[in-house]
């Protein structure tokens, strides 16, 4: 099922940009926040579910990637194939200084350490998450990158050909809106700061998880990343003793609050460690 409702988020995507075609710049915002960055947050993750070949299964990974493809459409920007290639390597070297391109860097955590910087660098996100991994972990591209970097720039050109540079702006726009200062984009913070001593990974059980493939389960997929977000509540209820007992998150809205004005909380709250090198 995983499959259809992403390719359904796509086809709404595409069909709404016929519809809002001529709607005032003010209007598009509000809707990019509320509705299109949403649906593209979502695809999102989606990327990230297919990244770890949930969605045709390991067998099948060509399959998986034609797939990220089309989830990557709506966001505008290529992504899918870059993605993978550094998400991967948080699972495997979690907090690792140099490998670990989910860590702030230390330019991140001084620049940004007042309430006012942090509230700045939680809208700023979905720039460090594009520009972090070319400074601190930078890769040549692949050929699938290349790939999918055709992709989005033939299918962004038939939206401006089709619906005009505004309809393509607003896909954009509310990819990074909803990746910024957004309820669904608390994620991002609720899974790997410390907000309590000791923990590095915390989850979320709230209704938000039905929009975002079950991410809040972040416990249960670092245990266990092969298994689909859809099957995540089924790990948590047989393994109770494992997960109830953990420090977890109730909103996601409420950590990018505390998150900002927290003084005790900031993009350097995250465990690191000495950098291991792939060999290891």
């Amino acid at each position: 099922m995983f499959k259809w409702y992403c390719t359904g988020l796509v086809l709404i995507q595409i069909t709404s940009l016929y519809f809002l075609q001529n709607q005032s710049w003010p209007a598009l915002l509000v809707i990019a926040y509320c509705f299109g960055g949403v649906i593209n947050h979502s695809l999102s993750l989606a990327v990230h579910e297919i990244a770890h070949n949930l969605s045709f299964g390991h067998a099948r990974p060509m399959a998986n990637r034609l797939f990220g493809f089309l989830c990557n459409l709506p966001l505008g920007v290529p992504m899918s194939i870059s993605f993978k290639k550094y998400h991967l390597e948080h699972h495997r070297y979690q907090g690792d200084e140099v490998i670990d391109t989910d860590l702030p860097t230390l330019f991140e955590a001084k620049l940004f350490c007042t309430t006012f910087g942090k509230f700045c660098w939680v809208c700023l996100q979905p720039f460090f998450y594009l520009v972090r991994p070319l400074l601190v972990n930078p890769k040549s591209p692949t050929r699938l990158e290349i790939v999918n970097a055709i992709i989005q720039i033939i299918f962004d050109s038939l939206v401006v050909y089709c619906f005009g540079w505004k309809m393509l702006a607003y896909l954009i726009i509310g990819t990074l809106m909803a990746m910024g200062l957004h309820p669904v984009a608390g994620h991002f913070i609720s899974e790997h700061y410390m907000f309590a001593k000791g923990f590095e990974t915390y989850s979320y059980y709230g209704p938000l998880n039905k929009i975002t493939w079950n991410v809040g389960y972040h416990n249960e997929h670092h245990d266990f990343p092969a298994i689909p977000g859809s099957r995540l509540p089924l790990v948590r209820k047989i393994a109770p003793e494992y997960y109830d007992d953990l420090p977890q998150h109730d909103s996601w809205v409420k950590v990018l609050y505390d998150f900002i004005m927290d003084p005790a909380i900031g993009p350097y709250a995250r465990i690191k460690r000495k950098t291991r090198g792939l060999a290891s």
